[in-house]
């Protein structure tokens, strides 16, 4: 089988699936960690950029955050508590959904967010409750936000390398008890056009998804009025295709271990790659979403927590012991030689001219 078909196998199998099993995948005791792990600065943050877009939106009554893969519920938890407190005005428009696949993983989400946020709105008291979905089929036409942190990662990538100055894809095939890979033709002539426009040299490989794009196209059919924000690690063509990543960008985690293994641990590890994002930018732009910008994780957090010299990062009656810590977590998220850097902030929009956003102030076209 192709590669692409092997790691859907291994992330998606409704059964055996990595992402299926409702397993502890991030944090301490998952494999890897996400910036939402870390401290909660990371969703308030965040939801100050969902108020701002609010008001961009001229502040329609009913303003839905889609957040998809959700894994954990931290991220919708964080953003719910600072709306309900900081933002009342914002929290009586807010529509929070959660779009988590797996059905173990959903009852582990209602389990998180079972509850009611509650804040004062115009001296009455507004619940708000996170609506749990299995997948965009089953919204309606939004108008706000789809967001995702550390989702199209896993989408299922197929391998390209050239040889003997031909194109070949990675397929998968077993030996005994044993899975290794070989080469063969290419499966699909999208694979080849999306290569083609980034010439592989001799022996150099490269990952192709085709499903990341069919993906930002159904985002972009689901949202009537608003934005998309996309956080992950990757990069545009230009520098994902080079020499100096002869390899690709193909990644095994396990137990916050990455590696080359892929074929070790089927559906007990995460497998990813980096994104691609000059592919989101133009399929997004084919179905209708423009481009707001394209920064990196630290120049749009300290964007956005500037202007409040980061005063989000507190909580009422910390030790300066827990400040500190917090303080370090922050440096994590900016540092510009780690996930600061590396993670990059992919914002769309689509029914809203030329939309001037807080977290794209240090973005240069």
């Amino acid at each position: 089988m192709t590669f692409a078909r092997y790691m859907a196998l291994c992330l998606y199998h409704p059964e055996h699936g990595y992402y299926m099993q409702g397993r502890e995948r991030t944090g301490v005791r998952g494999d890897y960690f996400t910036s939402a792990d870390l401290h909660p600065i990371f969703a308030r943050l965040i939801a100050r950029q969902a108020a701002e877009m609010w008001e961009v939106l001229d502040k329609p009554a009913r303003f839905t955050w889609a957040e998809m893969g959700a894994g954990r519920g931290l991220f919708a938890r964080d953003f719910v508590a600072w709306v309900a407190a900081a933002r009342p005005d914002f929290m009586a428009a807010l529509d929070y959904v959660a779009v988590e696949p797996g059905p173990r993983q959903r009852d582990r989400l209602l389990e998180r967010l079972g509850g009611e946020a509650v804040a004062t709105v115009d001296g009455g008291q507004r619940a708000l409750k996170v609506r749990v979905l299995g997948g965009l089929e089953e919204l309606e036409p939004v108008t706000g936000c789809f967001f995702s942190n550390e989702l199209v990662d896993a989408f299922p990538v197929s391998v390209v390398t050239r040889s003997g100055g031909r194109l070949n894809e990675i397929y998968v095939t077993a030996e005994g008890d044993t899975l290794r890979e070989e080469p063969g033709p290419i499966s699909d002539s999208r694979v080849a056009a999306a290569v083609a426009r980034n010439q592989l040299e001799e022996g150099q490989r490269a990952e192709v998804s085709l499903e990341a794009v069919q993906w930002i196209r159904a985002v972009a059919e689901e949202l009537a009025r608003g934005f998309v924000v996309t956080i992950d690690y990757g990069d545009l063509a230009e520098r994902l295709y080079t020499v100096d990543r002869s390899r690709g960008t193909l990644m095994a985690y396990r137990e916050h271990v990455a590696s080359e293994n892929f074929f070790d641990a089927p559906g007990e590890q995460d497998l990813t790659a980096h994104v691609n994002f000059s592919a989101l930018i133009d399929a997004g732009r084919e179905a209708g979403l423009d481009l707001a910008g394209l920064t990196t994780q630290e120049r749009f957090l300290m964007a956005l927590g500037e202007t409040t010299e980061f005063r989000d990062l507190y909580d009422d009656g910390q030790t300066e012991a827990e400040r500190l810590r917090a303080r370090l977590k922050l440096k994590r998220l900016l540092d510009p030689g780690s996930m600061g850097n590396i993670f990059k902030v992919l914002v769309q929009h689509k029914g809203v001219s030329a939309p001037q956003l807080t977290g794209l102030k240090y973005y240069r076209r």
